[in-house]
């Protein structure tokens, strides 16, 4: 069976449209009928013409003209006759760059991950950008009576600064440049804001910690003054969570890292085996299901699919926002 969908093509640097096209199911795939999408970071410097060199993660090169998007779930409507995983009907999560801003979208099995019972269906849409943030905040060696530094308060490190005082933090504090992130940072739960236009993070930290500094810094915002901010703020054998993805050369600071002995731990959900994907996303999304973790104030505004072109015209100018969505 054939589908006509429409599904977006990013032209060039802001320049996204939406076009049509047949998806054709093969033997080793399934077409998947999208519920919701969600813009990511990545898809915001993609539209900005920041391109990443070409890795595993891609079906489709990082050049222009480039079929968008990866942050989506939905319904199984085909199978293809080798495929045993899945059967019409399964609800699934999304873990693939497969031209996701669209109607429908073709998979392989592998990209997939079937949705947990209990998680809500637009949750289930966004069941990959909050497995990642959840395995990032879960596995960031955060101990009880820590004090942390989340730096960056978008999405992801909404979730991780969540997950970290739930993981028993005596102090988290989060870091940015725009205030409304930060009073949503404090309202979910955040014990000390810093804005990086009004305080030195250096000073904060200095204080809490009374000069020995943070036991876990988590970097979320994927800058260079990001790094090596958060390279000097780490205490002494403390731990240094890598969670953005940097696509353009940096220059970093790393005299610390070696003589600060400091412990490096990369927290990327879907940057080892989709094996490995398979078995840990379960656990993730558990602490959602039951309510532990709030995702839904994190959707700043929805748009429809038909206004694609508006939705990331407002995602470049809205900084403050946190996770746009798209509906069919």
């Amino acid at each position: 069976m054939s589908i006509l969908t429409r599904a977006a093509l990013l032209k060039g640097p802001y320049d996204i449209q939406l076009i049509e096209k047949t998806l054709h199911c093969g033997d080793d795939e399934v077409i998947v009928k999208n519920h919701l999408m969600g813009i990511c970071g990545s898809d915001k410097n993609f539209y900005r013409g920041m391109m990443p060199g070409n890795t595993n993660e891609f079906r489709h090169a990082p050049t222009f003209p480039f079929p968008l998007g990866h942050e989506s779930g939905g319904k199984i409507v085909e199978v293809g006759s080798k495929v045993t995983e899945f059967t019409i009907g399964d609800s699934v999560i999304s873990f693939g760059w497969n031209n996701n801003f669209a109607d429908y979208f073709v998979a392989k099995p592998f990209q997939l991950q079937p949705a947990p019972e209990g998680l809500n269906m637009d949750l289930v849409a966004l069941g990959e950008p909050i497995a990642c943030a959840m395995y990032s905040g879960m596995n960031s060696n955060v101990q009880l009576g820590d004090t942390v530094v989340v730096m960056g308060a978008g999405f992801a490190g909404q979730v991780i600064a969540q997950t970290a005082k739930r993981k028993g933090a005596h102090t988290v504090i989060v870091v940015d440049m725009l205030e409304k992130k930060l009073i949503l940072a404090k309202d979910l739960g955040a014990d000390r804001t810093v804005n990086l236009r009004d305080e030195r993070l250096q000073d904060v930290v200095a204080e809490v910690t009374e000069g020995v500094g943070a036991d876990v810094v988590i970097e979320t915002a994927g800058s260079e003054e990001a790094f090596n901010l958060c390279s000097e703020v780490v205490r002494h054998n403390g731990s240094f969570v890598f969670y953005s993805w940097v696509t353009q050369p940096i220059t970093l600071n790393i005299s610390r890292w070696h003589d600060d002995g400091l412990n490096f731990i990369n927290t990327c959900l879907v940057h080892h085996t989709h094996h490995h994907r398979f078995v840990w996303t379960p656990g993730t999304l558990r602490p959602v299901i039951q309510d532990q973790v709030d995702i839904k104030s994190l959707i700043s505004r929805e748009f429809s699919l038909d206004d694609i072109a508006e939705a990331f015209a407002y995602a470049d100018n809205n900084d403050a926002a946190i996770k746009i969505v798209l509906r069919p």
